[in-house]
């Protein structure tokens, strides 16, 4: 299962934090809420009670109760009665059974006609008439049912505070995390375009992500200027360099077309002009590179005819692969067009070829294919020698590096990173496959040419 973004899993926790808050304040609300209603009926059955005290006398023997005496108020029922327990004045609830036994000055609960009923006695003493039981009766229930009805309204109203809750917190999360957002999408700018010109830019506030957005600009400028500075010294020392290798290309070879056929001195001169020939491609592709990454390296876009010069690079490769017992098939659909520099694709296919060639398998073959697919040209070099671990793959197209340096043959690790350059400024890409002694299949994909329409 997908996981949550820290967007809605923050939300949820608020969510369930403010449920959980909400559900224990209404816990405590209902029972205090509960606790006091109770305890005020109570409390107003025994004041009721009390308050019989000063409506009750008695003349010349006679009971006297003053009409102004309440036998009812708020759901509670007063009544009064002789020491015998016959009822003398006041009222009792209807489904109540008041043949209770009284008990002076004890608030009781009773059960009485399937309903449950507070019940409050005491007994008092009129001058010049003797004593009086007084009682106070009130549904339990009507207390309890009003709570009820809170309640009710309360679980009405909890799943709409749960709504606003989450809603609110989603609004307040995601404004929060509004500036990671923002640095999520520049890193991924950075990444797609491979530019490190992109910023940030979060200002306003002063909170811990906008100091890390700052941190993050000034690290990205700090790696701009410093990857600026390493592509201006290869550009420059490529650039100072040639004519110096030029020199010694040139020089050593006239020193070789007037050396001795043999001897010591011929052999030096070999290695010399060997070394400054493999330095002078050296430097062409450290430029080619340098000048790529700079943006300055212009196609010059043609119509191109890749099936012929596929099979050009076969045939002008199939030389050095008979020196290695390498045989070279092709498998080319004709007439595949495309639109692109043909310098490029040549050198494109030509270090590729040369790479299968160098790391494959003595006896072996290279094949290169190629077939148009809908709108692309795909194009495949495949060889049967040593193949690529799969924790390399990815790192065959950094610069400089190399597997197996033993078998690089002199190379110096540069052909892989021009080949993805070159694709890639087609409007194409390069991937590759390979299996540990089973050999390697490298694909290139480019945008065939569109067909003018009559």
């Amino acid at each position: 299962m997908k996981r949550l973004s820290i967007t809605w899993r923050v939300t949820l926790l608020y969510t369930l934090l403010m449920v959980l808050l909400a559900g224990l304040s209404l816990g405590f609300l209902f029972h205090a809420g509960a606790q006091t209603a109770r305890q005020e009926k109570l409390t107003r059955m025994q004041s009721m009670v009390e308050e019989s005290r000063r409506e009750i006398e008695a003349k010349d023997g006679e009971l006297d109760i003053d009409r102004d005496l309440e036998a009812f108020d708020d759901g509670i029922y007063l009544s009064i009665y002789d020491t015998a327990g016959l009822p003398l004045y006041g009222f009792v609830p209807r489904n109540f059974d008041n043949s209770a036994v009284f008990s002076d000055g004890e608030l009781r609960t009773v059960e009485s006609g399937g309903r449950s009923w507070y019940l409050y006695d005491e007994q008092i003493t009129v001058e010049g008439y003797g004593a009086l039981w007084v009682r106070s009766v009130t549904a339990a229930d009507a207390v309890d049912s009003t709570l009820g009805t809170l309640q009710h309204t309360a679980l009405l109203v909890l799943p709409v505070f749960v709504v606003l809750a989450a809603v609110c917190g989603y609004l307040v999360t995601r404004q929060a995390f509004a500036p990671v957002r923002q640095i999520t999408r520049t890193a991924r700018q950075i990444v797609a375009g491979n530019d490190l010109s992109q910023r940030i830019g979060l200002t306003g506030r002063r909170d811990e992500i906008y100091t890390l957005a700052g941190e993050f600009d000034a690290m990205f400028a700090r790696l701009q200027s410093a990857f600026e500075r390493e592509k201006q010294f290869t550009d420059d020392a490529s650039h100072e360099l040639r004519t110096p290798t030029a020199v010694i290309l040139s020089q050593s070879e006239y020193a070789l077309n007037h050396a001795a056929p043999e001897g010591e001195t011929r052999a030096a001169l070999e290695s010399i002009h060997t070394q400054a020939a493999r330095m002078a491609a050296l430097l062409s592709q450290l430029l080619l590179l340098a000048r790529a990454d700079a943006g300055r390296q212009v196609l010059q876009r043609e119509s191109v005819n890749l099936s012929e010069l596929v099979e050009m690079v076969a045939e002008t490769e199939a030389e050095q692969a008979a020196a290695q017992k390498i045989t070279v098939e092709t498998d080319l659909e004709p007439d595949v067009l495309v639109q692109g520099d043909e310098t490029m694709l040549m050198r494109l296919f030509i270090n590729l070829t040369e790479n299968a060639i160098r790391y494959g398998r003595p006896g072996g073959q290279v094949r290169l294919t190629l077939r148009r697919e809908k709108d692309q040209a795909v194009a495949a070099v495949t060889d049967d020698g040593i193949g690529i671990a799969p924790e390399h793959l990815d790192k065959i197209w950094q610069r400089f590096w190399q597997e197996d340096p033993a078998r690089s043959d002199g190379g110096a690790g540069l052909g892989l990173a021009m080949v993805r350059w070159i694709a890639e400024a087609h409007g194409g890409h390069v991937q590759v496959e390979s299996t540990p002694g089973a050999g390697s299949t490298f694909t290139v994909s480019i945008p065939c040419e569109k067909k003018e329409k009559s």
